[in-house]
């Protein structure tokens, strides 16, 4: 029903020509079932290891090594550089429907201009188990509510090279994810609830703008917004009215 209203609306603002329901469009699938929608990129993900001869290797279970730190100086450096800043590529273009793996593709991306033996080993571990998961993708359900939720974290100095600390975050429309991020922060924090105040400030200004998209949509927030941060430090400080714990915040 919201899709005929949408439909509707966007005539009324542009003159559109109704093709149907799309299948496959840039490289993601769209699979539709009473049930929802779900968006895969199964195609995709199968062009890439006959293009990089890695169709036998051994798959694994989890989207980056556990406990692996990289740095700018782990392994040899790479003697051609290419076929990694490809990967990470499409690595970048597969984290559209695949948010498992936003965390493991930030940590490749800092390593474009002088990639090294262990980044493209960790890049390969990712691409591994995207093999082993290909059927996963993002699904959009047709009875899901419209009620926004918030998640984010913060892992404190996480970085070997520069002590930043690293923002995840999810926004969840219903059941359904709708925006995601894995970024280093910009400032170095002194404490974990600090890193944890400097990622709720970076969820704010995302939900600020899906309301804004909403809003244009036609589907306003009418309820509070529920926001969860696992640092009760933090939190105080959000409740705070008066104390500012950075300027830069």
């Amino acid at each position: 029903m919201f899709d005929l209203v949408l439909k509707s609306y966007l005539h009324s603002l542009f003159t559109i020509k109704d093709l149907g329901f799309a299948k496959y469009f840039l490289g993601l699938e769209l699979a539709r079932s009473t049930h929802g929608l779900l968006v895969t990129q199964q195609k995709y993900l199968t062009d890439i290891p006959s293009d990089t001869n890695l169709l036998g290797a051994k798959l694994t279970s989890t989207p980056f090594p556990p406990g692996l730190k990289l740095t700018v100086g782990d392994g040899s450096l790479l003697l051609d550089p290419t076929p990694y800043r490809r990967l990470v590529g499409r690595l970048l273009y597969l984290g559209f429907t695949r948010p498992d793996i936003s965390f493991a593709v930030q940590q490749l991306s800092q390593f474009l201009q002088h990639p090294r033996s262990s980044h493209w080993d960790a890049a390969l571990h990712v691409l591994h188990y995207l093999r082993g998961t290909s059927s996963l993708g993002l699904f959009f359900s047709s009875c899901n509510s419209l009620q926004p939720s918030v998640f984010t974290n913060a892992s404190w100095a996480s970085c070997p090279d520069s002590r930043r600390s690293i923002t995840g975050f999810r926004i969840f429309l219903g059941s359904t994810l709708v925006s995601w991020k894995t970024k280093k922060q910009a400032t170095v924090s002194r404490s974990s609830a600090e890193a944890e105040y400097h990622s709720m400030g970076a969820v704010v200004c995302e939900l600020l703008w899906l309301s804004y998209l909403l809003c244009a949509l036609q589907i306003p927030f009418t309820t509070p917004v529920p926001f969860w941060c696992d640092n009760k430090a933090a939190i105080h400080i959000t409740a705070n009215p008066v104390f500012i714990i950075s300027p830069n915040v």
